[in-house]
């Protein structure tokens, strides 16, 4: 259930720090905010405003709330195989996902059947540049980096699931900072008092907010896309070292977005700056941190949180933190028994579970806010 934690402010993190109360307490104080701001259970300092929050506004969009990742979110497809039909090791996996879905700051690749894919989702507002359009191209189905990260899967039927993280990639964070800087140098001119500079807003009716909301609904459709085309390839990929299999169902979903939902009776800009949607009856998951369990879940509708639901389990320490307080040792101990880029390890020390939240605790958290319908465990990681 809920606290208060500060004025216009609902928190259901039974861990969370004053720095990111702090932080949101800045945002719920903005003139547009339209009502409380909800803080899910992974709630954390953020760019700007509040990773794990939720914030309504009334005729104005917060670009830096969105964030610079826009449409980022998870994948997970449940197949038929179960634990029975899988092989002793999944090894010959990683080096078709690792030349499949490339992974890593900038990097791409070169696939001429990508242009087909690319022309249904139209074109930005923002006209693009030589540089950007082969971006968009090179980028499009590749994972990225950091917390982004590719898994195989079995719930608590033995019943085989795979789970993608990723966004919209260098394009999204481009269209991103230049309507954030295109913000602040708007409340500059109007002489605008804010207490964070990243928490400009733009205001409907106006050309900068249609241009901001044009790109930012572009940016999603590129990254719901591009997370489509990695979950096909990487099922694909599994069925070829199995030998067989078939795909059940898929779920899709976004965790950084902004749209027009009505809550209190009132027409609301809902901006989830790492949260789901999870009005009742909408699938969604959400992903452990490396070494313990994701979900697939059922929203249950919860008005107070504006129908949303964590994302994840959310930091505890910063990357930096991390890697001076935890060490390449125990992340091996922590992913004992999984397939996972083990040769890697020194440079996935930021990733380490205990950088983030206990998952378990922040889905006791958030009992009022979703349904689980299976609990994954992983057997295969592939971090960006």
């Amino acid at each position: 259930m809920p606290h208060q934690p500060a004025p216009n402010l609902l928190s259901w993190a039974s861990e969370i720090d004053e720095g990111t109360i702090t932080q949101a307490a800045r945002t719920a104080r903005l003139p547009v905010v339209a009502g409380h701001v909800a803080l899910m259970p992974d709630a954390h300092v953020g760019i700007g405003a509040t990773v794990g929050s939720v914030i309504p506004t009334e005729n104005a969009i917060i670009p830096a709330a969105v964030g610079v990742d826009i449409g980022c979110g998870m994948v997970a497809t449940e197949t038929t195989l179960t634990a029975a039909d899988l092989p002793d090791t999944l090894a010959a996996l990683m080096p078709m996902v690792e030349h499949r879905i490339p992974a890593g700051v900038g990097k791409g690749h070169s696939d001429p059947s990508i242009d087909s894919a690319l022309g249904d989702l139209g074109l930005p507002h923002t006209a693009l540049d030589t540089g950007q359009e082969r971006k968009v191209s090179q980028q499009f189905g590749t994972l990225g980096s950091g917390n982004h990260f590719v898994e195989v899967c079995l719930d608590e039927r033995d019943r085989v699931w795979t789970v993608l993280h990723s966004g919209s990639r260098g394009i999204g964070n481009q269209l991103a900072q230049l309507h954030i800087t295109g913000a602040k140098n708007l409340m500059k001119q109007q002489d605008a008092s804010l207490e964070d500079p990243d928490l400009a807003y733009l205001v409907q009716n106006t050309p900068e907010f249609t241009a901001y909301v044009e790109d930012m609904l572009w940016a999603q459709r590129y990254a719901m896309a591009s997370r489509a085309r990695m979950d096909r390839v990487l099922v694909d990929a599994l069925f070829t070292v199995v030998g067989r299999g078939e795909r059940v169902r898929t779920i899709n979903c976004h965790h950084n977005f902004t749209q027009r939902e009505t809550h209190f009776g009132r027409s609301l800009w809902i901006t989830r700056k790492g949260a789901i949607k999870a009005d009742t009856g909408d699938e969604g998951v959400i992903p452990g941190s490396m070494g313990t369990r994701s979900y697939i879940v059922r929203g249950r509708g919860n008005p107070e949180s504006y129908h949303s639901c964590s994302h994840g389990a959310g930091r505890r320490m910063s990357r930096t933190k991390a890697k001076r307080a935890l060490s390449a040792a125990s992340l091996a101990e922590a992913m004992r028994g999984r397939t996972w880029n083990a040769d890697r390890a020194a440079a996935l020390v930021d990733e380490h579970p205990e950088a983030y939240k206990p998952i378990d605790q922040v889905m006791a958290d958030q009992r009022d806010l979703v349904e689980v319908q299976h609990t994954l465990h992983q057997i295969f990681n592939y971090k960006g």
